[in-house]
């Protein structure tokens, strides 16, 4: 059972791995289109139509991307000052709770955002020409990702790996 785990563990870490560099090309894509803009707008007096709403759609996927990996890599919002202050023995709790608070959150962001996904299929977003669900997709994604990713971390705590602090072969020590 740990041995699949750890191997799940691992095509995590590859969807997060691709989940931030999607959401690091996209924001220098972002950049690039709102260089562009004012470019456009300032130099030349005729910036395109599409340049903001693809800059605005680009800045959702990435943000929602980055929040994800947020939430495998342990940077997102948790109980920490409890953390802190509570006895050893109560730490794994507090954040399996945080765990299955995450998860309850990112499972209400796929099943909604798969909704709104869903019924604004059939229209479009006027100066880009596609599907106004590419404006929801992110949300989708994003929640399954972040189901995925704490359910990870509630398995792997269970199973007895330390998912809760740095691993302490990384820390350099001086002598």
């Amino acid at each position: 059972m740990k041995s699949t785990l750890l191997r799940a563990s691992r095509v995590l870490n590859a969807l997060s791995t691709a989940a931030l560099w999607i959401a690091g090309i996209g924001l220098v894509t972002m950049t690039l289109i709102v260089a562009y803009q004012v470019f456009t707008r300032y130099v030349l007096n005729a910036s395109p139509p599409w340049t903001e709403a693809a800059s605005i759609m680009i800045m959702s996927w990435f943000i929602f991307l980055g929040a994800a990996v947020g939430v495998r890599e342990n940077f997102h919002m948790g109980f920490d000052v409890l953390i802190y202050v509570l006895p050893p023995g109560a730490k794994p709790w507090l954040r399996a709770v945080t765990d299955l608070a995450i998860f309850a959150f990112a499972f209400g962001m796929a099943y909604y955002g798969g909704e709104l996904a869903l019924r604004y299929w059939t229209t479009r977003i006027p100066v880009l020409g596609i599907p106004t669900t590419f404006t929801y997709l992110p949300i989708v994604l994003a929640g399954v990702l972040m189901c995925l990713f704490s359910l990870e971390r509630l398995l792997l705590r269970m199973a007895g790996e330390n998912v809760d602090e740095p691993a302490t072969d990384d820390v350099v020590t001086a002598d």
